[in-house]
């Protein structure tokens, strides 16, 4: 049986989305709208990010961010003022556009006070964590995984082998050094790898493997130990991966799962613009006459 013919599973309940981060590359304008609220076509990020995480069975996202910018936890709010308002005036449409989000799943935030690291990021919101989570979603704003149900994928190899799982491209060699790269073995499955190690952007020629670390983490609750258990590196950050390698030095099982999808970087203005012209291509209100505006506009530059 194939991973995506697997039902979805229960493997965890919180999902947990970094976004205290300055949004430096795209200021000015983060200096009042935070980044994850940036709109791909008329929904921003964020949106998208907890989707894919509810629909591979969350029911709360922990939205670390800092005290700047609560506005992205407000989005998960509902605004009944607002859909009076559409409503009476027969916006039926946006009314159901502006509920999605607070209907989506429960989100609260974590304080993150400084950026101290992504590691430090995702050990600020083990407060919000309860009994019952056995294992923890981590999600990055900042990466779109197209399609999605990777992490359903993650889910099931985690029921199946235990510890904590990765997403991980495959990623050709002369590229590979601008990514984290994992050491792996084989486990007779092409789209499930067991890693025994990671190195931070190594050169081609001294990359372990062609497999990069994407934006999603499937995490044991052990990880918050190994989190208190690391050593800062430069600027007092807190590196997730060092907390990683720590559990597979101690024999904590690690896999990845091979995504064969294409990806998003929403990082920077030039991937950002990439990702909403995808998007506003794939819809049926825009996407015509903008590709036919695109055709019109290469053709004449």
């Amino acid at each position: 049986m194939s991973l995506a013919s697997l039902p979805m599973s229960s493997a965890f309940h919180t999902a947990i989305v970094p976004a205290a981060g300055l949004g430096t590359r795209f200021l000015p304008t983060t200096k009042a709208v935070p980044k994850e609220l940036l709109p791909l076509v008329d929904t921003p990020a964020i949106e998208y990010v907890a989707r894919e995480a509810a629909e591979a069975g969350a029911s709360k996202l922990v939205i670390v961010t800092s005290p700047e910018k609560a506005s992205v936890a407000n989005y998960f709010d509902a605004n009944p003022e607002l859909e009076q308002t559409l409503a009476a005036r027969g916006k039926a449409d946006l009314v159901e556009k502006i509920q999605r989000a607070p209907q989506l799943i429960k989100a609260e935030t974590a304080i993150q006070e400084q950026a101290l690291g992504l590691g430090h990021a995702v050990g600020c919101a083990e407060g919000n964590l309860t009994g019952r989570d056995e294992a923890v979603a981590v999600l990055l704003p900042d990466d779109i995984i197209l399609p999605t149900g990777a992490l359903k994928k993650m889910a099931k190899v985690r029921e199946e082998k235990g510890g904590s799982v990765l997403l991980a491209f495959d990623i050709p060699r002369e590229q590979i050094s601008a990514y984290g790269v994992f050491d792996v073995r084989d486990t007779g499955n092409d789209d499930v790898k067991q890693v025994v190690g990671m190195v931070e952007k190594p050169k081609p020629e001294d990359a372990p493997s062609t497999f990069a670390a994407a934006g999603r983490y499937l995490l044991d609750r052990a990880i918050f130990d190994a989190l208190k258990r690391i050593t800062p590196g430069a600027g007092g950050e807190l590196q997730l991966t060092d907390a990683i390698a720590l559990l597979i030095a101690e024999g904590h099982p690690v896999h990845v799962v091979v995504h064969r999808g294409g990806r998003h970087d929403l990082g920077n203005p030039a991937g950002f613009l990439r990702a909403a012209v995808d998007f506003a291509l794939k819809t049926p209100e825009y996407g015509p006459d903008l590709r036919e505006w695109l055709r019109e506009r290469l053709d004449n530059s």
